[in-house]
């Protein structure tokens, strides 16, 4: 019997550098320390804030029209304001790090690079955008909204990253990386705007 094809897990993500990846750690700690949740804290190396999940499958044509759609995606570099913490209501009560006021530009990448892959019939994922960083799985109790020390994070790239499916640990390779650009068009006025759940 043929051994099973591996599938093909990629999405679009900011990668943090590496004093905002520390930082997060640190913050992460601290929150560990003081609520106590069960479960297992993410691993920093593989800290990240998803901007689009193409899916579990993708099609290597597919694959590559992404990644010639990102070369084309304009959109200008910010700084992204981690200051609070949280948790989603699911069945492994994640714990994340967000920005109680994402700035604009934030969504326009989103948007931009949406829009770029649905007009290359490139599939998307149907997700709500709720942008944040994931600190800590299966915590086994909610983590109320929690102030931190803010975090400053330079967004000057974006990436295409392939998560190796049925590894232990999971792997994460970067697949490609493009940088933004300080001459693109700003987001339409009144556009762009966005709240963290």
């Amino acid at each position: 019997m043929p051994a099973e094809r591996p599938g093909n897990r990629l999405f679009f993500a900011l990668w943090p550098d590496e004093a905002t990846r520390a930082a997060c750690a640190e913050a992460a700690r601290v929150l560990r320390l003081r609520m106590q949740p069960r479960g297992a804290p993410s691993v920093a190396q593989r800290y990240h804030l998803t901007l689009l999940f193409l899916g579990d499958d993708v099609p290597e044509v597919a694959e590559t029209a992404a990644r010639q759609v990102a070369s084309h995606v304009r959109a200008r570099p910010f700084t992204l304001r981690l200051d609070h913490a949280g948790s989603f209501r699911n069945r492994e009560v994640p714990w994340w790090l967000g920005s109680r006021e994402p700035p604009p530009a934030l969504s326009t990448l989103h948007e931009r690079l949406r829009e770029a892959l649905l007009r290359a019939r490139v599939p998307v994922q149907p997700m709500r955008f709720s942008p944040h960083l994931t600190i800590h799985r299966d915590a086994g109790a909610p983590l109320p909204p929690t102030l931190i020390q803010p975090i400053e994070w330079p967004v000057r790239d974006f990436v295409l990253i392939r998560s190796h499916i049925g590894r232990a640990p999971v792997v994460y390779e970067q697949v490609g990386c493009w940088p933004l650009d300080p001459d693109a068009p700003e987001a339409a006025a009144g556009g762009g705007q966005m709240r963290l759940l």
